[in-house]
Order: structure tokens, then sequence, then C-alpha cells
């Protein structure tokens, strides 16, 4: 496996589909070894979740979404909450990807937690977004929040086909 520069990401976001569409602004969002995801809607948990060996037993708790102010900030005490990002990502199944939180999230007291994203993935994903500082956060809407890095397999993959699939397109 090898991570694609910032050549290689731009040539894929030439492709049909392209590697990432509904960004923002690519000479902000395209790094030297990724791209950066922006924060497009943030929501509270208001339920439990559950979780068993076969996915039919799986429960996703419910959500509350999160309003931007007339400033367009959204204050987040210290908790966990889901967000969901802008952009969709379309990986081809010879590309995966990972996550993570921008260097200036966690110098603000947060972070995100991802799973990976398989190769086949299609879909406007979602985090968890956990607010350790005691004094809480304030985050923009369209915020750079994440850096997804992309990793080319050493051979193409059958490809994601799971649930979450062309999620909130």
């Amino acid at each position: 496996m090898s991570i694609l520069t910032r050549r290689e990401i731009m040539t894929r976001m030439e492709n049909k589909p392209p590697l990432v569409e509904d960004f923002l602004e690519l000479r902000l969002q395209l790094q030297n070894n990724g791209f950066d995801l922006t924060l497009r809607s943030v929501a509270s948990f208001s339920s439990l979740g559950q979780l068993a060996l076969d996915n039919e037993e799986r429960i996703l708790p419910e959500t509350a979404s999160l309003e931007f102010g007339s400033d367009d900030f959204v204050l987040l005490p210290p908790g966990q909450y889901r967000i969901v990002y802008n952009e969709i990502v379309h990986l081809p199944n010879d590309i995966l990807a990972f996550g993570f939180p921008r260097s200036s999230l966690l110098r603000c007291g947060a972070d995100i937690r991802t799973a990976v994203w398989d190769a086949g993935y299609s879909g406007r994903s979602e985090s968890l977004l956990l607010v350790h500082n005691s004094h809480g956060l304030r985050l923009k809407h369209d915020a750079r929040i994440m850096q997804l890095v992309f990793m080319r397999l050493d051979e193409i993959s059958e490809g994601y086909k799971g649930r979450y699939l062309g999620e909130n397109t």
C-alpha cells in the first residue's frame, strides 16, 4: 500500500465520479497527502444504540440536529456529537481512506473518531466528534475539521457493499 500524493489526488479528482465532490474550496482543502473535509451538520445523541454480531440486531441511536447561530457558529459543550461532512467521497476499488482530525481541532481540545473508509465506499460520511475541552468548542459551519488520507491497495478489492453505501447523498 502507498499513500496518494497531492498530484495523484488531483488526477483522481478528474475521474467520473471524482474521488471527492461537493467540496467547498479546492485550493484550501487539497493537502500534500490528503483532503480536508468540512462540517455540514452536527447532532447530539438522544437515545442509546445497540450492536450485536449480526447487523440485523443493530439499532443506531436517535439524534437531534443542532442549529448554527446567526453568526454561522454552533457552541458545543463537552460531550459526543455526530457530524456529517459536506463532501461526498467516491472510493474506487483500489483505494481506501483513513480520517484524522486536523491538528487545529486537537489543539482546541476536540477529536474526531472514524472508521475505515473501505475501498468501493461512496457517500457523505459521518463521524464522531468528541469535545474534551471543559470550556467547550465553537465550530463554524463549513469549517475544515478532518483530513482524509487515501491509500492505494496492492490489489483491487471487491468493494464495499454495506448499509452505508450512498449515505447522506
